[in-house]
């Protein structure tokens, strides 16, 4: 029986890791506490700090001196993870990893095999997106192992957050990660989501602060992505509901960005001076670059008003020389709002730009930087969704991330969002926030995935996803065959209407035939008319009242290698994950199965 449940947001620049008692008495209110998670600061020294920095440094023979990389655990860890990894990253890039998560959703590069770091030289070891991951989630089960002997994290309730527009692929390598970091099997919830119930969970008086008919706008902007969430409120039996009605698609947009564009415009300093930086010099300065912007939009009232940028010279000996620069506080904010939060219209949209044919090995960011547009674009295509008029028109607004911790990208986000409404006139949106509210834009999600784990269990408010259609697979007649015509196709009820997202649905035990050993086309049907099929119902002809979805063409393994083509009887399993994939399983009676999967949640393209 856990004793624990576990929140980890494994993010792209920071990971944090929050827990709670499994068990909670009833009328007592949920106690989520942050775990600060010990890690190596200083060569030698080690300290427990609120955030592990998601950076990983592969250390050179002979970099550090015997014994001084040693964790309480662990006396000679293979690779630093943490706050040392992300300094020393600083002063060599090249055997430094980060943003790994992001790679984890790249559509070209493979995340198992080792590329990163991609600066790194001929002779140095390079990692996956895959491993990099899972060594950051080993640090924080061993760092949880270590403070609880007694209740190891392999024991406890497990839930790692993913962005909200994660792909299928992606959440298994996240998934995938867990495993191969001696995890038990985990729960994927979308990082927004997990944000607003961080909110629940700190604003016990939640009732009284909306009623049916607002609309909750979610912007989560983290270092790796950006993501747009609607909730509706709603009332049942007297009782208000929380509803999600709208996820944005996949935005690689957010910190990383704002990163590189604050190191392109520190560089001019140097080639204004003459001095081209080489590909290492200028990754060196584009770490610099976070940790200054970290430090200058911190909100910290002590804040310096500039930061050093230190280049290390190329040459031999002082004749490379170093090179100095600086940036200011005022020169970031100004660059980061103009570029990323520029003032535009309701009808914006983001530009799309031509690409060459050929693509340098990357990750595959949003071509137009500019936040603002993507939001208003989100807002028009989830208009449908809320019954509002040109474009969705929320009523409040909760932030989440660490890059809105800058007041001045938060204030411009309510500029913008407000002179929407005012066009439109309505009222302006109301924030939604805690008092602790800057500690809560960099660890909401872990405390609000830990509080989602026990909401699962009945102790908390759960947000209601409803499957927004009726869902079919079709299976093809088993008629003789008539020449110029295909056999006729009949639709097999697998998710009905409201289906909560987390829910199983057993078929009926009715057998098909499967065709493993050979490529096959699965075709899929929905409908927003048909709310009362049940699971299991075969319709006998597919009408005008069903849409045909894109087909989904897979190769199914077969028993062994020696059978290349074999028909099986099966039975039909359906799963609706938590983050609203449709998972159709195909069970034989010898226990072989395989899995389809395909989105079944409505998305409002960002």
């Amino acid at each position: 029986m856990p004793q624990f449940i576990l929140g980890i947001d494994l993010g792209t620049t920071n990971s944090a890791l929050a827990y709670t008692p499994a068990s909670v008495a009833e009328g007592e209110a949920p106690d989520v506490q942050l775990f600060h998670i010990p890690q190596l600061v200083n060569a030698g020294e080690a300290s427990a700090l609120d955030l592990l920095p998601s950076s990983l440094y592969i250390p050179g023979p002979n970099e550090f001196v015997e014994g001084t990389l040693a964790l309480p655990w662990n006396d000679q860890p293979p690779y630093i993870t943490g706050r040392l990894a992300r300094t020393r990253g600083v002063e060599n890039s090249s055997r430094l990893v980060s943003s790994a998560k992001s790679w984890l959703s790249h559509q070209t590069a493979d995340p198992t095999q080792p590329f990163l770091p991609l600066t790194a030289p001929e002779g140095v070891e390079k990692v996956s997106a895959l491993e990099a991951s899972a060594q950051y989630l080993l640090h924080l089960r061993e760092a949880w192992d270590f403070a609880h002997p007694d209740a190891k994290l392999e024991d406890q309730t497990v839930l790692i957050t993913v962005p909200a527009s994660f792909d299928a692929a992606a959440r298994d390598l996240t998934q995938r990660a867990a495993r191969q970091a001696g995890y038990p099997e985990v729960t994927i919830i979308e990082e927004p989501q997990a944000a607003f119930y961080a909110w629940l969970e700190r604003t016990p008086d939640w009732r009284e602060r909306v009623q049916p008919g607002d609309l909750i706008l979610v912007v989560d902007i983290g270092g790796g992505t950006t993501d747009f969430t609607l909730i509706a409120v709603t009332e049942e039996a007297g009782e208000l509901q929380l509803e999600r009605v709208a996820v944005g698609e996949h935005l690689l947009l957010g910190g990383d960005n704002m990163d590189l564009a604050t190191s392109r415009y520190a560089e001019q300093q140097f080639t204004q001076a003459g001095k081209k930086l080489d590909a290492l010099q200028f990754h060196s300065l584009w770490q610099q670059s976070r940790a200054a912007k970290e430090v200058l939009l911190s909100g910290d009232a002590n804040a310096p008003e500039e930061q050093p940028l230190t280049i290390l010279g190329r040459g031999t000996g002082l004749v490379g020389g170093t090179l100095r620069g600086k940036i200011t506080r005022d020169e970031i904010r100004d660059l980061l709002l103009e570029g990323f939060f520029p003032i535009v219209p309701a009808d914006a949209a983001p530009q799309k730009q031509r690409r060459a044919a050929l693509l340098e090995l990357g990750l595959n960011y949003a071509t137009d930087p500019a936040v603002t547009k993507h939001l208003a674009q989100f807002l028009r295509h989830a208009a449908g969704n809320t019954g509002a008029g040109s474009f969705a028109r929320p009523t409040h607004l909760l932030l989440n991330g660490g890059v809105l911790r800058a007041g001045a990208m938060e204030h411009r986000l309510f500029e913008v969002l407000n002179s929407w409404l005012t066009e439109a006139g309505l009222p302006a949106v109301t924030e939604l926030r805690s008092e602790t509210k800057h500690a809560d834009l960099m660890h909401a999600v872990a405390h609000g995935a830990a509080y989602y784990g026990l909401a699962r269990t009945g102790k908390g408010v759960r947000i209601r996803g409803g499957v927004p259609r009726t869902y079919y697979v079709g299976v093809e007649s088993s008629l003789p065959a008539v020449p110029g015509l295909p056999a006729p196709m009949k639709a097999l009820t697998v998710v009905p209407f409201g289906l909560e997202e987390g829910s199983k649905v057993e078929l009926p035990q009715r057998k098909f035939a499967l065709v493993v050993g050979e490529p096959a086309e699965f075709r899929f049907f929905s409908s927003v008319s048909r709310k009362n099929d049940p699971p299991g119902s075969l319709l006998e002809e597919i009408g005008d009242d069903i849409e045909e979805l894109a087909p989904i063409e897979v190769f199914l393994p077969p028993h062994t290698d020696a059978v290349r083509e074999e028909v099986v009887p099966v039975t039909l399993e359906s799963n609706v994950t938590e983050t609203g994939m449709l998972e159709l399983w195909c069970v034989a009676g010898d226990g072989r199965r395989w899995k389809l999967e395909f989105n079944v949640r409505e998305r409002a393209a960002a």
